[in-house]
């Protein structure tokens, strides 16, 4: 058996402030703007826009309401409206930024529909870059990120909030 070591990733395992049942997605009533901290790059009182703690590739983003609900059908027409323009500024922030080649845009709804936090809805919008797909992830199972997630926040967040 391989042992790859995370270390980084019991911040987030241990993150203060959060039970068992809370969800990561779900911000304070009151905050608005970003927070380095849950890696936050924006949010309003509608919808938040957030790093992926364990991205595919770099820049791997995720588009939340802040309402804690389940799927598409439940959200209404302004969370709807918001979802989809802040995944289209983020696919035109990360093309500024980045500079990838191409966006993979999807929600998994369900368990079976591959959703690891499927009672709040989320859009995933994950750069992809020529080269992504290469011998690591394909014979060695690993991925590799090459920038350091704080580095790419510290990079986005203030774009998110001209």
């Amino acid at each position: 058996m391989e042992v790859l070591w995370a270390p980084w990733r019991m911040a987030y395992i241990k993150r203060a402030g959060l039970r068992d049942n809370d969800c990561f997605l779900c911000l304070p009533p009151d905050h608005i703007g970003p927070d380095r901290d849950r890696l936050v790059l924006y949010s309003d009182p509608i919808v938040l826009v957030m790093m992926n703690l364990f991205p595919y590739n770099n820049g791997h983003l995720l588009v939340a309401p802040r309402r804690h609900i389940p799927s598409l059908s439940a959200a209404n027409q302004a969370e709807r409206l918001a979802l989809m323009d802040q995944a289209a500024r983020s696919t035109e922030l990360l093309a500024r930024v980045m500079s990838p080649q191409g966006f993979n845009l999807g929600v998994n709804q369900g368990r079976v529909a591959g959703g690891s936090v499927e009672d709040h809805l989320h859009l995933h919008v994950t750069p992809r870059y020529q080269g992504d797909s290469n011998y690591m992830t394909v014979f060695g199972q690993t991925r590799v990120i090459s920038e350091h997630i704080l580095a790419a926040f510290d990079h986005l967040a203030p774009l998110f909030n001209e």
